[in-house]
């Protein structure tokens, strides 16, 4: 895709336009991964220490770095419903982000050099 920008220069800025709208149009983003787990709680005498199918939940669970930490929360399931589409949202704009840079590479290294003097 990148490789007609030397010709075509008015492409990339186009195929970066589209990015920056697409990114613009974006409301929630988050980073991390979501889980939807189910546990056993632990005491010896709940049906989940023994039946598989007993076991607690669906609990929610988000995963990410926070000032360089590892950091895990619990969620309601609407919480989880929300975070679903902002890590998306992250995930879409970190590709939009990558064309954006491979695009504005493309047209700064096709652009003729000027003779000096």
């Amino acid at each position: 895709m990148a490789q007609d920008v030397g010709k075509n220069p008015k492409g990339a800025e186009r195929r970066i336009e589209e990015a920056r709208r697409k990114i613009s149009a974006m409301d929630l983003v988050c980073s991390g991964t979501l889980r939807k787990r189910k546990k056993t709680c632990g005491r010896s005498y709940c049906r989940c220490a023994t039946d598989p199918e007993a076991l607690h939940g669906p609990y929610y669970e988000w995963t990410r770095y926070e000032e360089g930490r590892l950091v895990h929360r619990t969620l309601s399931p609407e919480q989880a419903m929300e975070l679903e589409k902002a890590i998306a949202n992250y995930r879409e704009i970190q590709a939009l982000l990558c064309e954006w840079r491979r695009e504005s590479t493309a047209i700064i290294l096709g652009i003729p050099k000027r003779k000096s003097g």
